[in-house]
């Protein structure tokens, strides 16, 4: 049975045909509950009634079922629907490695590499009494992160005992029909000797096919070929490989170990897998044993090479030990990288929109402190872990920590938690207070002692000293070239100067510069254009992110210039696709830190009430922003932003009917309803010269957009006034290099038409005020701003004069006024949603102390409202982050010898 792309098996809908074998065909689907792809495997019709056939295939289920490792491809369930069985597999992307064998010999520390992950794939079978019996190289995957996946345990069978000997009759590898025909199952070219004359065949069936398989990387030749079946398993009985093509050089301990995995009696063979394990690592060169037994992966950019630890210390990283190794200096090559857990009983924690490093080194590369929660909903907390050590510890006191950096001399860890900047030893301790800082960026420890920090977004670089105080501003955003937030700052070595990511659209990563500010004085130099999260290593290169891929170049400190091209070096790593941030870290003795992932937010919209609770709204996973209810509060507005672009949809949630409002090439984002939900205003950068003025176009998505407004400024648009007579919105003024707010009028009506008139300046200071919001009556218009040193929310009369009243104690992120009570909502620094109560006396606005609304906590974006209250005053729509799937994400991956390699691919010219 062909099954058609949106089919529907239980909860998995068919996405398209990846293949077929003998064990069945294969299909790529989607799981529509854990939002993830996987891989189907179908038994043809043809078989479904086939009694033996099915039997396997449940054997198959079980026998995958009983595997948990990281080379091996993951059983995620047995699915039967509609008379269909199915198993539903992890789906690994990449090429096989008989394809990468197809392209000519594998060199030789690149196959030890593939092969040692291999090795541990089968060992960690066999100990589960579980043999493939099919290992050939089209059944391994190479993933594009580098990963070894043993892929087909369809021919396997779990033995019940170390000598048990398995009927022929009954064996996988051949089925009743196929014996009398005298046909085999599986591929001859890789069956033991023992299988091709249809005796027992145990695991050293696995140890000859593991060194056919390594015979074949080093030569790209078979070890055993003929012209048919029957050749070929006359070959493997009766012939030994042709040892002189193995490539010149070969180390006498490999030879010697695909000549004992490829003897023909098996009581002679090597006996276990774990043998060929250790024989190979000691190939690379005199490793210890603990060191390459923890290898889970080697992954390098844009292709598989070689990859040897560099001068220095190697690192043991076991399933769950890490220790150090003193290791021999060897040639630079491309680095080792190994999968490594966390050693501790938790899960990292990247938070979306802000998302800096989780996990970071010490400067000396030997402590790790990371980010991690042990459970959901659970607050998250700071753990140190000594690579020396078996085991991680949680630091007290440092709930809700996020983005860690370490001192210089590695004593102490600061981190933001609770709307401050805080610091604690690694030794454990009291926890230190050092100052506020709202919804950070990043921050980094100087030699001198200070700590610089991105205390709020949007805006500039702070400092403060190490032991606390008051910050001081030592940057702010160039508004005249576009920028919007100072982030994740760098104290170069020697005090000379800062590195920092300039931020330009805060939803789009690829706009933003890394620039260099010198100390004490001078003028600040751009460095690199599209990129962001820049860092300066040791080794003479300046690193940074785009487009998900970790590039470097030579660069010369002494100048604070680039002096060679681009190089990509790491691939597929996380980031944020709101504030430039990216998930790696380095140790200044050339370790890197990072996790493996996309750039691209998966985010759903739910309803939220006072108690917390959240059901679904719009449960499909997109890049969701700008959430605004229609005033009948039947539709939502809100910005859909797919890998290049921004546009505004409406989604009529009581039909689940979700329809796109603008087609054009530019961004459009901020939608904002007119009061009688005609019209939806939003702002645009569709002229192409990077202005982003306003327009408005019909909800219904009939017409065209017209234009409102005409300015070189970036304007966004935030409410109406009850009358429909004015819009209010805040401008980028590049001349006073501040924010302000501004009302446009419209005259006439909807009979005569809609004429903009001239905008005029509502409230202009040398702060940055923004997100005006009416009151449903149109008296008040609240709105956040900087003068305090933080962004808090204020509320003004309208069309005034008049004083100001603030309303928020500790920060806020948006607001919103409720339309059945005098309420004013809005979100505070520590991700809550607050409550302030208001009374009207005359012309004075009288707030309560604002109290926790809900204490529900949702996705974060500085820029963009990622809640909106409904009209009827009871719940809220709030962008959530999907959920991981169940399996915690407690590893990362680390890369011993990066500086030898960015040297390589990318040479240091520096200043004399």
């Amino acid at each position: 049975m062909t099954l058609a792309p949106g089919t529907r098996l239980g909860t998995y809908e068919v996405l398209g045909a990846l293949g077929a074998g003998g064990m069945g065909e294969v299909y790529r689907a989607h799981d529509t509950k854990l939002k993830r792809e996987v891989a189907i495997k179908v038994l043809p019709e043809a078989f479904a009634r086939d009694e033996e056939r099915m039997k396997r295939f449940e054997r198959e289920a079980h026998v995958l079922a009983s595997l948990n490792h990281s080379n091996i491809a993951a059983i995620y369930g047995l699915e039967d629907a509609d008379g269909i069985r199915a198993l539903v597999l992890e789906l690994v992307e990449g090429p096989t490695l008989g394809e990468r064998i197809a392209l000519g010999p594998i060199p030789l520390e690149e196959a030890i590499r593939i092969a040692i992950q291999i090795a541990h794939g089968l060992e960690a079978a066999h100990e589960k009494a579980v043999i493939h019996r099919d290992l050939k190289p089209a059944n391994v995957k190479l993933t594009k992160d580098g990963d070894v996946k043993i892929l087909d345990f369809g021919l396997a069978k779990a033995l019940e005992g170390e000598s048990s000997r398995v009927d022929n009759t009954h064996s996988p590898t051949l089925t009743r029909a196929a014996t009398h025909a005298g046909f085999l199952l599986g591929t001859a070219a890789y069956m033991s000797p023992e299988q091709a004359k249809g005796k027992p065949a145990d695991r050293r069936a696995d140890v000859w096919a593991f060194g056919v398989v390594l015979y074949e990387m080093l030569t790209a030749r078979r070890a055993f070929a003929g012209e048919d079946v029957s050749e070929t398993l006359a070959c493997v009985l009766t012939k030994d490989p042709d040892w002189s093509v193995l490539p010149a050089g070969l180390p006498a301990r490999v030879r010697g170990l695909l000549a004992r995995c490829l003897t023909k009696d098996p009581k002679k063979r090597l006996q276990a897998i774990g043998e060929a394990r250790i024989a190979i690592e000691d190939a690379l060169g005199g490793v210890p044993e603990a060191f390459a037994a923890t290898v889970a992966g080697v992954r390098t950019a844009p292709a598989w090479r070689t990859a040897v630890a560099g001068a220095g210390a190697g690192l043991a990283l076991g399933l769950t030990l890490w220790a150090l190794w003193p290791r021999p200096a060897l040639p630079p090559t491309t680095p080792l990288r190994l999968s490594a857990r966390l050693g501790a009983d938790a899960s990292l924690v990247t938070r979306a929109g802000l998302a800096g490093p989780a996990a970071v080194l010490s400067p000396d590369g030997a402590l790790l402190a990371f980010v991690a929660r042990k459970g959901p909903g659970e607050a998250p907390q700071l753990y140190v872990r000594r690579l020396e050590d078996l085991e991680g510890s949680p630091l007290p006191g440092t709930n809700g920590a996020r983005h860690p950096f370490f001192s210089p001399d590695g004593r102490w860890i600061a981190f933001f938690a609770e709307g401050n900047l805080k610091k604690v030893a690694v030794t454990g301790g009291a926890t230190v207070t050092l100052c506020e800082a709202r919804s950070d960026g990043g921050g980094t420890w100087a030699e001198d002692g200070t700590i610089v920090f991105t205390p709020a977004v949007p805006g500039g670089l702070s400092r403060v000293s190490s032991a606390g105080g008051t910050p001081e501003a030592l940057t702010k955003p160039d508004l005249a070239a576009g920028e919007y937030a100072h982030q994740w700052p760098q104290a170069l070595p020697g005090g000379r100067a800062l590195l920092y990511t300039a931020s330009h659209n805060p939803r789009s990563f690829g706009d933003a510069t890394i620039v260099a500010q010198p100390f004490p004085s001078g003028p600040k130099k751009t460095l690199w254009q599209d990129g962001y999260h820049g860092r300066y290593l040791p080794s003479g290169h300046l690193v940074y992110i785009h487009d998900g891929t970790l590039f470097a170049t030579a660069f010369d400190i002494g100048r604070l210039e680039v002096t060679g091209p681009p190089a990509p070096a790491l691939e597929a790593v996380t980031t944020s696709a709101l504030s430039a941030g990216a998930q790696f870290a380095h140790s200044d003795r050339g370790a890197l830190v990072y996790l493996p992932g996309s750039d691209s937010l998966e985010l759903t919209i739910d309803w939220m009430d006072a108690a917390g609770k959240t059901e679904p709204l719009l449960s499909v996973p997109r890049d969701y922003s700008g959430l605004r209810f229609s005033p009948d509060g039947q539709r939502l507005a809100m910005v859909i932003r797919d890998r290049k672009q921004e546009d505004v949809w409406v989604y009529e949630w009581g039909r689940g009917s979700l329809s796109r409002l603008t087609f054009d090439p530019g961004d459009d984002f901020a939608p904002v309803w007119t009061p009688d939900g005609r019209r939806i205003t939003f702002a645009s950068a569709r002229e192409g010269n990077g202005a982003r003025n306003l327009y408005w176009q019909r909800a219904d998505g009939t017409g065209d957009a017209e234009r409102l407004t005409e300015s070189k400024n970036r304007q966004v648009p935030e409410s109406w006034h009850p009358s429909g007579k004015f819009l209010a919105f805040f401008e980028f003024d590049p001349k006073t290099n501040s924010v302000d707010l501004l009302i446009l009028p419209m005259e006439g009506n909807e009979a005569s038409g809609w004429k903009p008139g001239k905008p005029t300046v509502f409230l202009s200071t040398p702060f940055m005020e923004i997100n005006p919001q009416f009151s449903p009556d149109g008296r008040w218009l609240a709105y956040r701003s900087s003068e305090s040193g933080r962004p808090q929310l204020y509320v003004r009369p309208f069309p005034g004069p008049g004083g100001k009243w603030q309303v928020s104690a500790n920060g806020s992120i948006g607001s919103t006024w409720s339309r059945t009570r005098r309420e004013l909502f809005y979100r505070a620094s520590d991700e809550r949603i607050m409550v302030a109560p208001y009374a009207v006396e005359g012309d004075s606005f009288r707030p309560e102390t604002p109290r926790v609304w809900s204490e529900g906590r949702f996705a974060f974006q500085p820029s963009a409202l990622s809640f909106d209250l409904h009209p009827d005053g009871l719940r809220f729509a709030v962008i959530r982050t999907v959920e991981a799937a169940p399996a915690k994400q407690d590893h990362v991956v680390l890369i011993l010898n990066f500086f030898d390699y960015l040297r390589r691919i990318a040479p240091p010219k520096l200043s004399r």
